[in-house]
């Protein structure tokens, strides 16, 4: 099993009064990077929540999404500040007194002077809240990890056939080889025999010539190489779980390899090979950019 590091996931939960929903979309990324946006009511929860993403994934820029709805009626209470209306009473008397005025203070008026009466919400239980929001975290990292596996099986079906593909790449030039030496020595030979008309060709100096020839465009450590690499890459992707680094890795090698084959290439369709084999590296590449 591979995943994506493109994934979605939802989850609504309603505990009582209160609703929790819980979003997340991701993107690939070399580490784990996780924003979070949720009500501050909810803030002291924030590294109890990134504890609980890292078990459901190890990589990727994660958007996190909390909305939080409590409908309960006895969730806020009225606080009559005594001390602070005393104070105003008592400076109102004063100005009373001091300027002749007429003290024409009622209970209704000095009610509404600021923070005599405020509304506060009464703590919740955060056991409560935590019950709830976690329900919901999970509901939406469950369907979100359901997505990344879903897309990653597509990335390795699609990454699998690719592989394959560069095989025949590879079997085709350990074939066509010996073909270019050979084309090679019947072209000396022809020269030479064109240069030196009836005179017996001196067979040592061909075999030498054709050994330098055949030096300069050997690949096959590369094409062992290759082969291997690919054979690896495959290897991996059916093994599973996380190895998105690794397969970074060995990407890296097959290009190096193939840039090898296509320096050393002194054949047509040994290059044109070469350059697909390079074409299809890079495809691999963007493609295990996703995997987690």
């Amino acid at each position: 099993m591979i995943k994506s590091m493109t994934g979605f996931g939802r989850c609504e939960v309603t505990e009582g009064n209160r609703k929790y929903t819980v979003e997340m979309k991701s993107v690939n990324h070399r580490y784990l990077d996780v924003n979070i946006k949720m009500p501050k009511a909810l803030n002291f929860f924030e590294s109890t929540i990134r504890n609980l993403l890292k078990e459901y994934m190890e990589r990727g820029k994660v958007d996190l999404y909390i909305t939080f709805e409590d409908f309960s009626e006895d969730n806020f209470c009225l606080k009559y500040n005594e001390e602070l209306a005393g104070e105003y009473l008592k400076h109102l008397t004063a100005m009373a007194d001091k300027f002749g005025l007429d003290n024409d203070i009622k209970v209704s008026t000095l009610s509404r002077y600021p923070d005599v009466f405020t509304m506060e919400q009464v703590e919740t239980d955060e056991n409560e809240l935590w019950a709830g929001l976690e329900k919901a975290l999970r509901g939406a990292a469950e369907q979100f990890v359901e997505s990344r596996i879903k897309e990653g099986e597509r990335l390795r079906a699609d990454l699998v056939e690719k592989l394959d593909g560069m095989i025949s790449y590879v079997d085709y030039i350990e074939e066509r080889s010996p073909q270019i030496l050979e084309e090679y020595r019947m072209r000396l030979e022809s020269k030479v025999q064109e240069l030196l008309g009836d005179r017996q060709l001196d067979d040592a100096r061909i075999a030498a010539e054709i050994t330098i020839f055949a030096d300069k465009i050997c690949v096959d450590e590369e094409t062992v190489r290759l082969r291997s690499h690919i054979l690896s890459m495959k290897e991996t992707l059916l093994a599973g779980g996380g190895m998105g680094r690794k397969l970074d890795f060995i990407a890296q090698e097959m290009n190096r390899e193939a840039n090898t084959i296509l320096s050393k290439a002194n054949d047509l369709e040994v290059s044109d090979c070469a350059i697909a084999l390079k074409t299809e590296i890079e495809k691999v590449r963007e493609q295990i950019q996703n995997i987690e």
